[in-house]
């Protein structure tokens, strides 16, 4: 993964963070249930964005650049079944 697209996700991740921690903060003030909610609701949607974001790099990267100077350092060597299994596995996982 690229330092750009790294601190494009990390960056996500700390807007979410944030987020998480209003909601803390919202809980201690005893604010209005709805408007609590309506901040969980921002959470996951952001979550959901943080995964696609994840996951469009995973098949850019590991997927069709297997083998590539782009791929995973982590990734270990598969066959293209076993990548679609993997990609599969990974969206029944993100989709529920």
């Amino acid at each position: 993964m690229s330092d750009s697209s790294k601190n494009k996700l990390n960056t996500r991740v700390k807007r979410i963070a944030g987020q998480v921690a209003g909601i803390e903060r919202m809980l201690e003030e005893k604010r209005y249930c709805v408007d609590i909610l309506n901040q969980i609701s921002a959470v996951r949607s952001a979550l959901d964005s943080l995964g696609v974001e994840l996951l469009t790099r995973h098949l850019e990267n590991c997927v069709l650049g297997q083998g590539g100077d782009k791929q995973h350092d982590q990734a270990k060597p598969m066959s293209q079944q076993q990548l679609l299994d993997e990609v599969k596995t990974a969206l029944s996982r993100f989709l529920k």
